[in-house]
């Protein structure tokens, strides 16, 4: 497999590996805002040649968009390998081209999302365990920050107090969205309009600076959903799935 870095040069002509490719979709282009800010902070994207969802997103932890001290660590936004990829070894040369990317920048280490059982959009940790990694900190709603030290003297990294204890202060339901997630731009206007319909209160958060991200109420930040003040879901929801979750709070 080969594989293709996006930059700030090529990211106009180059897809992100994910189910649009057309740039007058406000998926794609909401998405390729977004990293066109985070490369001069040192974001790096590195996707297959291969036409497909098989790429490693990954930013130095001092930038990332989640509430995480970390600093010297490189933060892993996102390691997704799908469909007919998925069995090819294609997670581990990501991960390896980011271990070693990592090293020559002296980095302390490697961080991660993830959590004890496999969660819709984060990583595996049966995987992350496979590739060396360990549980350096755990929020009550079971997300867990993965690291992979590449000295063992390096701190762990952990959560920000704000994100271990997931929380809000509102009735109703919640959002907390960025536009890290291309799917958003689509699927929070469907929901929210689905929220109208059903006559049941909905506010939705766009997070839009890293500021605010790092001091969000809930480890994950590109999709958190609450209810009542409690954490329900880091899983996007189209309306199908959002009737369905409400008939069952109902």
């Amino acid at each position: 497999m080969e594989y293709i870095r996006i930059t700030k040069e090529n990211i106009d002509s180059e897809h992100i590996c994910c189910a649009i490719s057309n740039n007058n979709d406000i998926q794609v282009s909401s998405k390729k805002a977004w990293l066109r800010d985070r490369f001069d902070e040192g974001l790096v994207f590195l996707r297959s040649t291969e036409r497909g969802k098989c790429f490693i997103e990954y930013i130095p932890a001092e930038y990332a968009w989640n509430p995480v001290s970390a600093d010297g660590y490189m933060f892993i936004d996102c390691l997704w390998v799908s469909g007919s990829l998925k069995g090819h070894g294609y997670s581990s040369d990501l991960l390896d081209a980011c271990t070693e990317d990592s090293r020559a920048k002296e980095k302390s280490g490697l961080c991660i999302l993830s959590s004890a059982k496999k969660k819709p959009f984060l990583a595996d940790p049966g995987f992350l365990k496979y590739k060396g990694f360990s549980v350096c900190d755990e929020a009550d709603n079971g997300i867990q920050l993965w690291y992979l030290p590449f000295d063992g003297e390096a701190q762990p990294p952990q959560f920000r107090e704000c994100a271990k204890h997931p929380h809000t202060a509102e009735d109703g339901y919640v959002l907390y969205y960025t536009d890290q997630c291309p799917f958003n731009a689509k699927y929070v206007p469907i929901v929210e309009k689905t929220a109208e319909e059903l006559g049941v209160p909905f506010r939705a958060v766009h997070i839009k600076s890293r500021e605010e991200a790092q001091n969000a109420p809930s480890p994950v930040t590109n999709y958190a959903l609450f209810y009542n003040g409690e954490y329900l879901t880091n899983e996007q929801m189209n309306d199908r799935k959002f009737i369905k979750l409400v008939s069952g709070k109902r």
